[in-house]
């Protein structure tokens, strides 16, 4: 439970810094990895670490082509591969679908309120991530 919390503090973090500043720093990636790997040795040996590892370089592979295409920011699809890395393997697809309905959601309001347009940057993808994770840990899915 402890990992989930130190999880929870740095996407809050990295919301802070997304929402200020449109990016998400490669430090704090970098920290909440360190972090996951750790939380992930500790609680289940040798085999958690490379569960984390593969977890999230699956993830970063699979949102890849999003990426190339436009569609998510590359600090974007860091902070997804390295978020999941925390999560139990059977709960992956369920947080990225959660964390991608958010984010849906949130570009249809902005999109509704700029009366159709489509000017400015797309969503910051860390807040829809953060509501998924505290959606797991509520126990939704």
């Amino acid at each position: 439970m402890m990992g989930l919390a130190a999880l929870g503090a740095f996407l809050v973090a990295a919301c802070n810094y997304d929402y200020r500043e449109k990016r998400i720093p490669n430090y704090l990636i970098i920290w909440m990895a360190i972090a996951g790997v750790g939380w992930r040795l500790w609680n289940e040996g040798a085999p958690g670490e490379f569960w984390y590892l593969g977890q999230a370089v699956l993830v970063v592979a699979i949102l890849y082509p999003f990426f190339k295409i436009g569609g998510l920011g590359a600090g974007d699809v860091k902070l997804l591969g390295v978020t999941a890395g925390y999560l139990p393997a059977e709960k992956i697809l369920a947080f990225l679908f959660c964390s991608l309905l958010v984010a849906a959601m949130i570009s249809l309001v902005k999109f509704w309120k700029k009366g159709g347009e489509r000017r400015g940057r797309g969503v910051c993808l860390s807040g829809p991530v953060l509501v998924s994770v505290l959606l797991f840990l509520g126990g939704v899915y």
